[in-house]
Formats: C-alpha cells, sequence, structure tokens
C-alpha cells in the first residue's frame, strides 16, 4: 500500500484524550498520521501554514477536534481541497451543542463533514472510509472491522439470554 496519511488536529492539548479513540482507530487501519495542535484563534498563521501545507505533505484527509468557538474544522477547510472531519468537542458551555453548530453550519462552498460530539472513533472510521476509495485494500479490513463489531454483538446476545434465561 502506498502511505495513506490522516492529519489529526486538536484546537487544544486538552482535547486529546477526545482524539485518542480516532488515533487507535489510524493505527488499527495501519493508517499514518501526523498529530498536531494549532488553534485557529491563538495561531492562526499555524494554522494557515499547515492547511496550505497538507496536500504537498501527502495528507489525504483531515481530523480536526476543537471545542466551544470551534472554528479549528472550518478554517482548515476553507484553506485546502484536502477533506476535512469536524469533531465537535463537548465543553462546559451547553455541553458540547456549541461545538456541533459551530462545525456543522459552514458556509456554502466549504464543506466539512462533521461526526457526533466527541465522536473521535466514527471520524477516523470515515476517514477510513474516504481513503478507501484511494486506497482499495482498506475496503476489505472496513467489511472486517463491521464483521467483527457484528459478532460481538451476537456474543453479548448470547451470553445475556444464556444469563437471563
Amino acid at each position: 500500500m502506498n502511505s495513506p496519511k490522516v492529519a489529526v488536529v486538536m484546537g487544544s492539548d486538552s482535547d486529546l484524550p477526545v482524539v485518542g479513540r480516532a488515533l487507535e482507530i489510524l493505527d488499527k487501519f495501519g493508517i499514518g498520521k501526523e498529530v498536531r495542535v494549532i488553534s485557529a484563534h491563538r495561531t492562526p498563521g499555524m494554522a494557515v501554514e499547515f492547511a496550505e501545507g497538507a496536500e504537498a505533505r501527502g495528507v489525504d484527509v483531515i481530523i480536526a477536534a476543537a471545542g466551544k468557538a470551534a472554528h479549528l474544522p472550518g478554517v482548515l477547510a476553507a484553506l485546502t481541497t484536502v477533506p476535512v472531519i469536524g469533531i465537535p468537542v463537548k465543553s462546559s458551555t451547553m455541553d458540547g451543542l456549541d461545538s456541533l453548530l459551530s462545525i456543522v453550519q459552514m458556509p456554502k462552498g466549504i464543506p466539512v463533514a462533521t461526526v457526533a460530539i466527541d465522536g473521535s472513533e466514527n471520524a477516523a472510521l470515515l476517514a477510513v472510509q474516504i481513503l478507501s476509495l484511494k486506497y482499495p485494500e482498506l475496503r476489505q479490513r472496513l467489511k472486517d472491522y463491521r464483521k467483527q463489531m457484528a459478532d460481538d454483538v451476537k456474543q453479548k446476545d448470547l451470553e445475556v439470554r444464556d444469563k437471563l434465561t
């Protein structure tokens, strides 16, 4: 496989516990990653430099996690044509609804795919699905992953039925 690469960017290092599951999923699928802390508000120059250079660095997808005003995913999307997936981070304000609305309400022409509040696992899986268009060998890994999830549920079903009947 050529080397698919996902950049995982967070607005603050306090977002690392949220993006941790995304990093695990990317590792599970053997996807290279670049992990950064860049603030759209406190380090806008870094955000511009990062986004404008993403494609040249071989980044295929960007996952951007941000809370509160949550402008990071949108700012990055405005500066690159690399697909951006936003993870709204739950904050003390409005339980993350503010973050969700900030990310999902992008203006026409600058899309950002958005997952659930703190939904980093789905962000990584969506990145894998996007990458599978360019790297077809990832499709079978996704199918195997989903089959394993189904098998796990079937096993839990058996355990619960055995315990309660």
